[in-house]
């Protein structure tokens, strides 16, 4: 057995699944009976394999007693894994020839009283001839026909735990939960129960996620966190508590790079802090955050882009038109970019992805372009806010900028965000257009900060071959951030000179 205790002195039996072993704060206590339930195509069997096969990997004796599956079928579901069920004692229980003939089946006995008896016999029989250490028993729906009432298959089932529990076994006891009424029964005896869902959205790809729903004497992280099944198994993704994660940082003030912009932002941005870019399609949105990419990347950090709503070979085309090679930048390991397909993703991945970019590749720079694509991955407006809040909060203590977009409806006149979450921004950038002397103009401007003051004033903003210029405070016009200024009798305003 491994050597891993707790600080009861009983050892730890590890999921197989980094994730799941997350949740449960370390992994399922020894020497007891779990249930691990869900419909057909959750991913029970993958997970009881990773439970078995990081037992074999341990030096233990491993048990997998089959009533619903062959042998065949769950080697093809190891291979098509990348796994070896070698060293892992399969048992394939099939029922004796007796009970497949029908004419021996006619009796003063009922068939299921023999079926059951003779069931339980022959897996006791494996385990006896096995002596294992992790059992897994697939599926509970086959003992609760053979069963018939709720008193004896509970009965059965406490059969199984007591006799386990002489023999110090780990058992995880399956439950594709097909039964028409959903009986609680192994609920209460099951030292704990796993919970295995799968959601069908309209459009995209199927949703994952697991729940612990009771773990007696342990603490575990609660709630419902989202996993996918991928080749090489269940992939967890813990539910992020920002609270988890502080550390210690320099809350310094950052430029932006960008001549003009940090006037407005009243020197620039401090160090652990979000900033989100708001305003209509054209406006400059994109290149913004680029441009705040490579300011941090030209300070000697790494930065990373998520990309929902544009082509990245577009995004590239655009930015070297510019003077920035992104690809470049790319190639040498300075920024790390993904494209992301709302439509096959789901809020508890993307999280992981962004903290495998912080943990792992210390990104100090997080640009998210733009909200719109990340909302569509999950529609439920109200728990988009709810994660959103947590990431920011997680990479705000860990001493990361964080660059959002939102892209308005609308293109002048009232304007309005598909999702508010100017209130979780420490730092507000509206972009508008505005018709002046029958020219379409774009305009900056800073209207919330929340470290410190900021310039009060509307610069135009200019998008050319030589990148993203501000211009000096607009004084003459009237109405700017409405989209319909009124033009003040003043003479216009100089274009700027580009600045290097």
């Amino acid at each position: 057995m491994s050597e891993d205790r707790t600080a009861t002195g009983r050892g730890e039996a590890g999921t197989g699944v980094i994730g799941l072993d997350d949740i449960l704060a370390g992994g399922l206590s020894r020497d007891r009976l779990y249930l691990v339930e869900g419909s057909p195509g959750t991913g029970k069997t993958t997970a009881a394999l990773q439970f078995l096969l990081d037992g074999v990997a341990k030096n233990e004796r491993c048990l997998y007693i089959t009533l619903s599956e062959t042998e065949d079928e769950l080697r093809d579901s190891a291979a098509a894994h990348g796994w070896s069920l070698d060293g892992l004692d399969i048992f394939e229980l099939v029922p004796p020839e007796s009970l497949l003939d029908e004419q021996q089946q006619q009796s003063l006995l009922y068939s299921s009283d023999l079926e059951l008896g003779e069931t339980t016999r022959m897996i006791f029989d494996a385990v006896e001839r096995t002596q294992p250490s992790r059992v897994v028993i697939d599926s509970l729906s086959e003992i609760r026909l053979l069963a018939q009432s709720s008193l004896r298959y509970r009965r059965q089932v406490l059969a199984l735990k007591h006799y386990f529990a002489k023999r110090r076994a780990t058992v995880l006891l399956l439950d594709d939960l097909t039964a028409e009424t959903h009986d609680k029964t192994v609920h209460s005896v099951a030292h704990g129960v796993i919970r295995l869902e799968e959601l069908a959205p309209n459009y995209g790809a199927e949703r994952r996620r697991v729940r612990i729903m009771k773990y007696r004497g342990r603490r575990f992280r609660g709630g419902f966190h989202d996993f996918t099944i991928k080749t090489g198994g269940l992939e967890v993704y813990p539910r992020l508590v920002a609270l988890e994660h502080r550390t210690e940082f320099d809350r310094s003030r950052l430029s932006s790079g960008i001549a003009g912009l940090d006037d407005l932002l009243g020197g620039g941005l401090e160090r652990g802090s979000s900033t989100l870019v708001l305003g209509p399609a054209g406006t400059g949105k994109s290149l913004l955050t680029i441009l705040f990419a490579v300011a941090a990347i030209r300070r000697g950090e790494t930065a990373a882009m998520f990309v929902f709503d544009e082509e990245l070979g577009l995004l590239f085309a655009r930015a070297r038109g510019l003077g920035i090679d992104l690809a470049s930048l790319q190639d040498e390991g300075k920024l790390l970019i993904q494209q992301i397909d709302a439509a096959e993703l789901s809020p508890g991945e993307f999280t992981a992805m962004v903290r495998h970019c912080v943990e792992r590749s210390d990104a100090k720079t997080i640009v998210v372009d733009s909200l719109n694509g990340y909302q569509a991955a999950m529609p439920e407006e109200q728990f988009l806010i709810l994660h959103m809040h947590e990431l920011l909060q997680y990479l705000n203590r860990q001493g990361c900028n964080t660059i959002l977009t939102v892209a308005q409806h609308g293109l002048v006149g009232e304007m309005k965000a598909p999702v508010d979450v100017t209130y979780l921004a420490d730092t507000v950038i509206l972009l508008r257009y505005f018709e002046a002397r029958g020219a379409v103009r774009r305009a900056v401007s800073v209207i919330k900060k929340r470290a410190g003051p900021h310039e009060k004033t509307i610069r135009e903003m200019f998008i050319d071959d030589r990148g993203l210029v501000l211009g000096p405070p607009l004084t003459d016009f009237h109405g700017i951030l409405r989209g319909v200024p009124d033009l003040l009798d003043r003479p216009p305003a100089s274009r700027p000179e580009a600045v290097v």
